[in-house]
């Protein structure tokens, strides 16, 4: 037997954030955009706009007609980023948010599993808006505990991603990976977010090795954490990806843009995504040679 695992490029697949294409696309168009530019799947939000969080209380004939949906396009849902959180979090110190915050991430969970969804993202902050401290963070971990027994009893995966602020590092994200200490709970790794939070892109991408469910890919600035065209960011990407393919990464990566709204959205997603496809080929690339010498 090898030492270790030799990640394949070829076997990871490349999705789309949802909020890429238009909100105003019915579900089959963009489904079958999104598979049109050339990704293989769509990563659904349920974020902090009362718009997204009705989705949670969508009718069983609605998650039947979106499962019709996919099946007939062909392009699959799977994974869902749950940031409504932010809005309702799940270490607020009132109880009747944390009621709120808690109802969402089990309806997210059941509706996960009536959509075939395999991981959820669950944001890295105990308490968004508001002061964290140590009351916020206990019930914060109390919390995604809860959130952890629903997701494993159902076989969905739960990844925790670094965020903007608090839980802002992969060092960070994997106390509670350690803590949890299963294959259903790992970490949603933000390349982006890593810049913003001022960390080495490289060094931390060690620190979760074997841990990463999947992998949000945008570019940022010190200071700006969207709307910053892959290419025009700080974000090392081949750097990444040459490390990612040393430590054996295999999983889904994700292309996060916030393009929803733009009228030249699918020209944007169009050229990031052939960004993003060759750094990542020059990142293997570099990593491969290496192995031959």
């Amino acid at each position: 037997m090898k030492e270790t695992w030799i990640s394949s490029l070829n076997s990871i697949p490349v999705g789309l954030y949802e909020k890429a294409l238009s909100k105003n696309m019915s579900w089959k168009e963009r489904l079958s955009l999104t598979g049109k530019l050339g990704f293989d799947f769509l990563e659904l939000s349920i974020d902090d706009t009362d718009e997204r969080i009705e989705r949670l209380d969508w009718t069983k004939k609605e998650k039947q007609g979106l499962r019709n949906t996919v099946d007939q396009v062909g392009v699959k849902i799977q994974s869902l980023s749950l940031s409504t959180h932010r809005r309702y979090p799940l270490g607020s110190k009132s109880a009747e948010i944390r009621t709120k915050a808690l109802d969402v991430f089990k309806k997210a969970i059941d509706l996960a599993v009536e959509l075939g969804i395999r991981t959820i993202l669950v944001g890295g902050a105990d308490n968004y808006y508001e002061e964290s401290d140590r009351v916020s963070q206990e019930w914060f971990l109390n919390n995604l505990g809860k959130g952890f027994e629903w997701a494993s009893g159902s076989g969905v995966m739960l990844a925790l991603e670094n965020w903007d602020i608090q839980i802002n590092t992969l060092s960070r994200v994997m106390e509670y990976v350690h803590y949890f200490n299963s294959p259903w709970f790992q970490t949603y790794t933000d390349l982006g977010n890593l810049i913003f939070a001022g960390v080495d892109v490289v060094s931390q991408l060690e620190e979760v090795k074997g841990h990463i469910a999947a992998l949000h890919v945008k570019d940022t600035l010190p200071g700006q954490l969207r709307y910053v065209s892959p290419g025009e960011g700080k974000v090392p990407f081949v750097d990444a990806f040459e490390k990612l393919a040393e430590i054996g990464f295999q999983a889904p990566v994700v292309l996060e843009l916030w393009t929803e709204d733009y009228p030249n959205a699918v020209e944007l997603v169009t050229d990031a995504g052939k960004y993003i496809r060759a750094q990542m080929e020059e990142g293997w690339k570099r990593y491969y040679a290496k192995q031959k010498n």
